[in-house]
C-alpha cells in the first residue's frame, strides 16, 4: 500500500458522515498584494455548500431537546443552500421538509430541492419583513399551522453559529498551521461570522473578521456608520440582508467591504478561469472582498475565505453569458440603436432558430428545451419566416387520426412569411408599432438575421438605462 492510498478515508456510513473536513486551496493566480490568500472549499460538502454543517447542527439540537420528533415537518425560509442542507440531512432522517424561498433563487437550486424530495413554496423577493409574503414570515406562519411543524429559524437558532465554532473554525485553524491573520465572511443568517469569530477571538485574538457584503445590503454600511440604511436590491444569492439577523454579531467585524453584483459575478468567473474552481455568486463576493483586503495590506498576512457553494447551481445565471448581459453585469458597447436591445445576438449563437424544412415536431421540441414560444425560421443566414406556438397548434389540432403525420409536416407549411422587419441601426422608437401589433421585432443587419427583440427586452433596456 502506498502512502497516498493509506491516507484515503475509509467508507462512510452515510452522506451525513461526509459533512465537514473540507479542503483548503491557496489562490496563487491572483494579485494578492503582500498576502497569501486561501479558500476553504465548502462546496465539497455532500449537499454542495457550507450550510450542510448548519443543517445537521440545527436538526440534531432540536432532536436532542425534543422540539423535533419523528414524523415532524421541518419548515424554513431560505435562499437555497440552508434548504438544501436541511433536505440533505432531514430527509435521510425521515422528516418532511417544507421550504419557503424567494423568487430570485436560481432554478438549479429549486430543481435540486425537489429532486431531494423537499416541498418548495416560492414567494416574493421584493417585500420586507412584516409583509405576509415575506419569506421568513411565511415560513413561521406555515410552521405554526402544520401539526408537528418545526420552524428552524436559522437567523436566530443558536445551533447555527455553534456549527461553525465547533467544526469550521477549528478546521481552518489546523489546516493553516494555527496562523491566520484574517477571515473573510459573508452574512446571510450570521452563523459563519459569529461562530468563526467567537472561535478566533478565543484562540487567536490577532485574527481579524472581515465582512464581504453585496451592494444594497444594510450590513456593511451598518458596520461602517452604525446606522441602518434603506435596503436596495442585489442579484447575489445567499448573503446580504435588509435587517441585522439576531445570529450576526457584527461587533466581531473589523473591516467591511461592499461588493457590486458585477464585481461578484466577474470574480466568480475569474475564479473558474484562473483556479479551476466552480463557485457560486456569493463566493465571488467573498473572494472579491478578500482580494481588496489583501491588496490594501502593507505587510504579509495569511487570509482565508470560503467557496460557500458550487457554481453548478448557477449555470443558468452567473455562468450564462446572455444572463450576465441581460442583467447589466458585463461591459457592453452602446450604439443607441436596436443593437443595444438585442439580448441574444444570432451572430454570437444566442438565438434559437429552425429551418423551413425541419418538422413541426422538431420545432416544438426546440421550443420546449429552450423555453421559448417563437422561432425565427432561417434559410442559411436569411430570415424567411417566424413560427410560434399558435402556428404549431393551428397546424396539428383536429381529429386524433393523422396527428402524428401533421407533426411531421415541414415548418414552411405553418410559418408566417409575411414579415415586418427592422434594421439594427433603427432607433428604439421603431419597436412601438411592432409591439402594438402583438408581434416580436425581427431585426436584420443588412440582409442577414441579427436577432429578435421582445417587450421584455425593451423593459429590461429601460430598467438598465434610466
Amino acid at each position: 500500500m502506498t502512502r497516498a492510498t493509506s491516507q484515503l478515508p475509509r467508507p462512510a456510513g452515510s452522506a451525513l458522515d461526509l459533512i465537514g473536513g473540507t479542503p483548503v486551496i491557496e489562490l496563487t493566480g491572483f494579485d494578492t498584494g503582500p498576502c497569501r490568500l486561501f479558500v476553504k472549499l465548502e462546496s465539497q460538502n455532500p449537499g454542495g455548500s457550507i450550510k450542510d454543517r448548519v443543517a445537521r447542527s440545527m436538526i440534531e439540537a432540536a432532536e436532542k431537546d425534543g422540539r423535533l420528533r419523528p414524523g415532524a415537518t421541518i419548515v424554513e425560509a431560505t435562499a437555497g443552500n440552508t434548504g438544501l442542507g436541511l433536505a440533505q440531512v432531514g430527509i435521510l432522517k425521515g422528516y418532511r421538509i417544507l421550504l419557503v424561498v424567494p423568487d430570485k433563487m436560481a432554478r438549479e437550486k429549486i430543481l435540486h430541492l425537489r429532486a431531494l424530495g423537499a416541498e418548495v413554496r416560492i414567494t416574493r423577493s421584493d417585500v420586507g419583513k412584516g409583509h405576509p409574503e415575506y419569506y421568513q414570515d411565511m415560513a413561521e406562519r406555515l410552521a405554526a399551522e402544520i401539526p408537528g411543524g418545526f420552524y428552524v429559524n436559522q437567523f436566530a437558532n443558536p445551533a447555527n453559529p455553534l456549527a461553525h465554532e465547533s467544526t469550521t473554525a477549528p478546521e481552518i485553524w489546523e489546516q493553516l498551521d494555527q496562523d491566520v491573520d484574517a477571515v473573510v465572511v459573508g452574512v446571510g443568517s450570521g452563523g459563519t461570522l459569529t461562530g468563526v469569530g467567537r472561535f478566533f477571538a478565543r484562540v487567536s485574538p490577532k485574527t481579524e473578521m472581515v465582512l464581504a457584503d453585496p451592494v444594497g445590503s444594510v450590513l456593511a454600511p451598518y458596520v461602517e456608520t452604525g446606522k441602518l440604511i434603506e435596503a436596495g436590491s442585489w442579484v447575489v444569492e445567499g448573503i446580504g440582508e435588509d435587517f441585522v439577523p439576531p445570529n450576526a454579531d457584527l461587533s466581531l467585524v473589523s473591516r467591511a467591504y461592499s461588493i457590486s453584483d458585477r464585481e461578484s459575478v466577474s470574480t466568480a468567473r475569474e475564479l473558474l478561469a484562473r483556479a479551476g474552481i466552480l463557485a457560486g455568486s456569493s463566493s465571488g463576493t467573498l473572494v472579491a472582498a478578500a482580494l481588496r483586503y489583501c491588496r490594501e495590506q502593507t505587510r504579509p498576512k495569511r487570509v482565508v475565505t470560503f467557496v460557500c457553494d458550487s457554481g453548478n447551481k448557477y449555470l443558468s445565471k452567473v455562468y450564462n453569458d446572455f444572463w450576465v448581459v441581460e442583467h447589466g453585469l458585463a461591459e457592453r458597447s452602446r450604439h443607441f440603436d436596436l443593437r443595444d436591445l438585442i439580448a441574444r445576438s444570432h451572430r454570437e449563437g444566442g438565438t434559437v432558430t429552425i429551418g423551413p424544412d425541419d418538422t413541426l415536431l422538431t420545432a416544438y421540441n426546440r421550443m420546449r428545451s429552450a423555453d421559448v414560444s417563437q422561432l425565427p425560421v432561417l434559410d442559411g443566414a436569411r430570415l424567411v419566416g417566424i413560427l410560434d406556438e399558435s402556428d404549431i397548434l393551428a397546424a396539428v389540432e383536429g381529429a386524433d387520426g393523422g396527428r402524428a403525420e401533421r407533426f411531421r409536416a415541414p415548418v414552411r407549411s405553418a410559418m408566417t412569411s409575411d414579415l415586418h422587419t427592422l434594421q439594427v441601426t433603427d432607433a428604439p422608437e421603431a419597436l412601438l408599432p411592432i409591439f402594438e401589433r402583438n408581434e416580436v421585432a425581427l431585426v436584420l443587419d443588412g440582409e442577414d438575421f441579427a436577432g429578435i427583440i421582445t417587450r421584455i427586452d425593451l423593459i429590461n433596456h429601460l430598467r438598465l438605462n434610466p
